[in-house]
């Protein structure tokens, strides 16, 4: 999940264990938590402070691990000053965090083994870097087959202009470094994950008259994207998933992404794509995934023209999240104003 309303207690709780000191430093964007955590190995880019590694390090259990790395020494050094704090308050025998620091675009140089981990986050920290396709390529070296990347991050409606990308209040506000959004889809592409899932986007206001002329008709988003590691050998094709309820947080009901939210013991017709990742991931011991009856959706949903469309445009779902009135989830399952 990414924050944007009221957090699960469960959420809540293990923010009320990180130390205040480490809360009042961490300068990232809400909160960047993806599910079914248990015993995985994380990695979180631009890791800051500390504060989202000591909280996955609660989700993730004494039999899982984080990974913070920040090219920052003063905040790799307040991170790591309060391992042992969070290690006894969370009653684990030995550390399950580590602290490095180094550079996002160049892991290799901090020591990190290629394809171990099973999921890297990131939270509002690839906008400050100018390569952001060297970072992707790195996280997909870092990922194990079936990771996945779960990040945060501002993005641009269109290509930034040279006076918007060098200007400093700007990249202080972290708008100057912000990727076109349909660029992610073809870096993702070219590094080899499978095309990004998006999963929620806010919307970004300036409020300030000279940056709004300088930026012009360029408009800025906060989304949330899921990329894949989907080994070459997974052949997947359409089918049905029943999602078992199994993950801790979500019993009821699994957000996947703005295209498909997974009820338990409910029969949901995926394509290809979306079966190819479940039986690949981490995901796919929460699910009963078989082949066949990719065009029931169409026949038995509410809205069969809508079952073959996804949205991928961040600016498409915040559009689509503000329209009045009843409307069905584009994915083909019903959205939050959906008519089932």
């Amino acid at each position: 999940m990414t924050s944007a309303g009221p957090l699960p207690k469960v959420l809540s709780d293990a923010l009320g264990r990180v130390h205040e000191e480490v809360a009042a430093r961490c300068y990232s964007c809400g909160l960047v938590v993806p599910e079914c955590l248990e015993s995985c190995r994380i990695l979180d880019l631009g890791s800051g402070s500390g504060r989202d590694c000591y909280l996955l390090s609660q989700l993730v259990g004494e039999r899982g691990h984080v990974t913070g790395i920040d090219m920052t020494q003063g905040q790799v050094e307040m991170a790591k000053k309060h391992i042992a704090y969070h290690m006894d308050k969370f009653g684990y025998q030995k550390p399950n965090v580590e602290f490095l620091q180094g550079y996002m675009e160049k892991l290799g140089d901090a020591g990190l083994a290629d394809e171990s981990y099973d999921i890297v986050i990131s939270n509002c920290a690839i906008n400050l870097t100018p390569d952001k396709r060297a970072v992707l390529r790195e996280a997909y070296r870092m990922l194990k087959p079936g990771g996945e990347m779960y990040f945060s991050d501002i993005y641009a409606s269109q290509q930034l202009s040279e006076a918007v990308r060098k200007h400093r209040v700007l990249w202080g506000e972290c708008l100057a470094g912000a990727l076109y959004w349909r660029d992610l889809y073809s870096i993702a592409e070219e590094v080899g994950f499978s095309p990004p899932r998006l999963v929620t986007a806010s919307p970004i206001t300036i409020g300030n008259k000279e940056l709004e002329d300088i930026i012009g008709d360029c408009r800025f988003v906060s989304a949330t994207f899921r990329l894949f590691k989907v080994p070459e050998s997974i052949q997947a094709t359409p089918g049905q998933v029943i999602y078992n309820g199994g993950i801790v947080g979500h019993e009821q009901e699994l957000v996947f992404d703005a295209n498909f939210t997974f009820k338990e013991g409910e029969v949901v017709d995926v394509d290809a794509e979306t079966a190819a990742i479940l039986q690949s991931s981490r995901f796919a011991e929460e699910f009963l995934i078989r082949a066949g009856g990719a065009e029931a959706a169409a026949l038995q949903g509410c809205c069969p023209k809508a079952v073959k469309e996804k949205i991928r445009d961040p600016f498409q779902l915040l559009e689509w999240l503000a329209a009045p009135g009843p409307a069905c989830h584009p994915g083909g399952t019903c959205g939050p104003r959906g008519c089932c």
